[in-house]
């Protein structure tokens, strides 16, 4: 066994905690812009002119640099604070422009003639959303929240530098001490989730996918 493998054997469990810590703050800040991104998206197909200011928005606050926008948060009642909550809500802000684009998108890109033809059948505006517009848009809409997910788990690693845990912990102490070790003890796990969990909803994509 190498140096660095046996560094990581021996810190194992510090890894493990963190990387839980690191993969909790994803998947709840995912699960709120899911919650918030596919309603708006919604929203944008049925109310059209308010689709490019609101999307322009989320651009230009996608532009933020992640520790500003920490900075921003931090002093604000409520969201703010040091700790998982102040890190939750910008990780939310980050997920949502690919869940709310990706949303609009698909929902957009569904056959008029396919809609045309379930009002026909006699379904309600919302009968068609939740049984033709949603499942056909359903691989878009997954293909944003990889993005989402993948890009949150980058992300995640700064949230250390205000106390929310995660691997970013391994990563800031070990630029601290200058330690390329635990740079790495905290950078291959985040990247091994990366690419699992993109993985994953890949295959979600293609189960879910035309013809499916």
């Amino acid at each position: 066994m190498t140096d660095l493998g046996r560094f990581f054997w021996e810190r194992r469990a510090e890894i493990l905690a963190l990387a839980g810590q690191h993969v909790g703050l994803v998947f709840v800040s995912t699960l709120l812009a899911v919650a918030i991104g596919v309603p708006v998206g919604i929203l944008l197909i049925r109310r059209p002119r308010l689709a490019r200011p609101v999307l322009g928005f989320a651009n230009v606050v996608q532009t933020i640099p992640s520790l500003a926008l920490f900075g921003f948060l931090i002093p604000l009642p409520l969201l703010g604070g040091v700790g998982a909550r102040t890190a939750i809500v910008a990780l939310v802000v980050y997920a949502l422009l690919p869940i709310l684009r990706n949303t609009h998108a698909g929902i957009a890109s569904v056959d008029p003639a396919v809609v045309d033809a379930a009002a026909g059948l006699g379904m309600s505006p919302g009968q068609r959303l939740r049984w033709v517009e949603l499942p056909l848009a359903l691989p878009v809409v997954l293909a944003g929240v990889r993005i989402a997910v993948v890009v949150g788990i980058g992300l995640a690693t700064i949230a250390a530098a205000i106390g929310a845990g995660g691997l970013g912990v391994l990563i800031y102490r070990g630029v601290a001490t200058v330690d390329h070790r635990l740079i790495l003890a905290g950078a291959v796990p985040a990247a091994v989730l990366a690419l699992a969990f993109d993985a994953a909803l890949g295959l979600a994509e293609r189960r879910w996918g035309p013809g499916r």
